[in-house]
Parts: structure tokens; C-alpha cells; sequence
């Protein structure tokens, strides 16, 4: 039998591509449209901003807090959050939380450190990339991470908020984030961290200078092997 995922979830275009990794990529382990049970509960993504905009990382502990409750009632039998920004509250809820999380970073950091990398991009909103929650992940790991200029943060947040978040992707924006990508790639970085569950719609793999850590469907994957028993 396996475990009921419950996806704490904050914006929605990030949501749904954790979302649909579990269930289109259940079947490689399940047998054919099979895949763990899931539940999502969706607080307002404008509670989450106003929150972050003030530096109150409680209160945004608490809304991750009330959707893991909420996720427990339902019966999810441990938690995942496809938001890397909001990660930085996570210490404050997981002595309180009613079920297990799995965590973003830690995910992408085991992924980078089986992948061999060493030097690692972060790219995402700008509260993501200057706060501890994936240096700290890798640093444990012995990896090393480079932020983005503070100008390129600025860049990604606007893009990421006024754009992504709505679905809408612009040549403009695929372009800017090549940009970005280039030049830490010229830093000596080996791979980039989509460090934003919205980035994965306008960084293409196939085209991208750097290769990817896509900690979207990274999470969603190890979502997936923790319901069925593999780790």
C-alpha cells in the first residue's frame, strides 16, 4: 500500500507541476495511471507575499502550519512543499507539525552530490537566494553555491511574480534568465538550482548553458519514491 502525499501548497503554476509529476510519473513505478493518493491545500498566495514582504517568517509558519493540519485530517501521511521561498519557515512548523516533510533543498542537494557537481547556481526570489535554506543544504553535502547578483534577483523575482505565477511566459523573460545562466556558468558553476517552482517554464534543459536541478519535479519524484516505499 502506499503513503498519501499531502502537497502544502503556495503558488499555484509551481503546485501543479509538483502535482502532475507525482501523478504522470506514478506509473513507472505503479503500473499504468496508477499513483499514490494526493491531497493539496492552497492558502491565498497573497497571504504568503504579504507575509514575506514583512520579514514575518512566524506567520508564515503558521499558514503552512494550518495547511499541514489540514493535509493530516485528510490522512496525507507525510508533507511536501513546492515552494523553496517559504522554506525558510519550515523549522519553525516541523516540531509542530502533525506529519514528516520532505525537503526541498535536501532533495536537490542529494540529487546535485549523486549527480557529482561541486559548484552549484541558485537561482530564485530574492528572499529564497539570500537566506541560508540551500546553502546550508549543500554546505552539508560539501557543495558550494553561487547567488545571483542582487540586479539578476531583482530580475527573477519580477519576472517570476508578475509573470510565471500567471502562467505567462515571454520570450523576453526566457532570454533574461539565459542571461543569468551564462554568466555563472563563466563563474565556474557546474549546474543551476531552479530554486523557484515557477522557473522550470522558461529554463529548457535542452537548451539551457548549465544543466538543471529542477527542484520541482525533483521533489514531486521523491514525493513519489517515499510513497512507495523506496527510500
Amino acid at each position: 500500500m502506499t503513503q498519501h502525499i499531502g502537497i502544502v501548497a503556495c503558488s499555484a503554476e509551481g503546485a501543479a507541476l509538483c502535482y502532475l509529476t507525482i501523478c504522470t510519473e506514478g506509473a513507472a513505478l505503479l503500473g499504468a495511471h496508477a499513483h499514490p493518493e494526493v491531497t493539496m491545500h492552497t492558502p491565498s498566495l497573497a497571504d504568503y507575499l504579504a507575509r514575506l514582504e514583512r520579514g514575518d517568517l512566524e506567520g508564515v509558519g503558521d499558514l503552512m502550519l494550518a495547511s499541514a493540519r489540514t493535509l493530516a485530517e485528510a490522512g496525507a501521511d507525510f508533507l511536501i512543499c513546492p515552494d523553496n521561498t517559504i522554506h525558510q519557515a519550515l523549522p519553525l512548523v516541523e516540531t509542530r507539525s502533525p506529519r514528516p516533510w520532505l525537503h526541498i533543498a535536501e532533495v536537490v542537494a542529494a540529487e546535485a552530490a549523486a549527480r557529482g557537481y561541486r559548484r552549484l547556481a541558485l537561482t530564485g526570489l530574492r528572499w529564497l537566494v539570500d537566506s541560508e535554506v540551500y546553502p546550508e543544504k549543500l554546505a552539508a553535502r560539501g557543495l558550494e553555491v553561487v547567488r545571483p547578483e542582487p540586479a539578476e534577483s531583482d530580475v527573477i523575482t519580477r519576472i517570476v511574480l508578475e509573470e510565471l505565477v500567471y502562467g505567462t511566459v515571454k520570450p523576453e523573460a526566457v532570454a533574461a534568465f539565459r542571461t543569468v545562466t551564462e554568466r555563472m556558468k563563466a563563474a565556474g558553476c557546474e549546474a543551476m538550482i531552479l530554486g523557484c517552482t515557477e522557473l522550470p517554464l522558461i529554463a529548457d534543459e535542452a537548451a539551457s548553458p548549465l544543466p538543471l536541478l529542477d527542484s520541482t519535479r525533483l521533489l514531486g519524484r521523491a514525493a513519489l519514491k517515499r510513497a512507495v516505499g523506496e527510500v
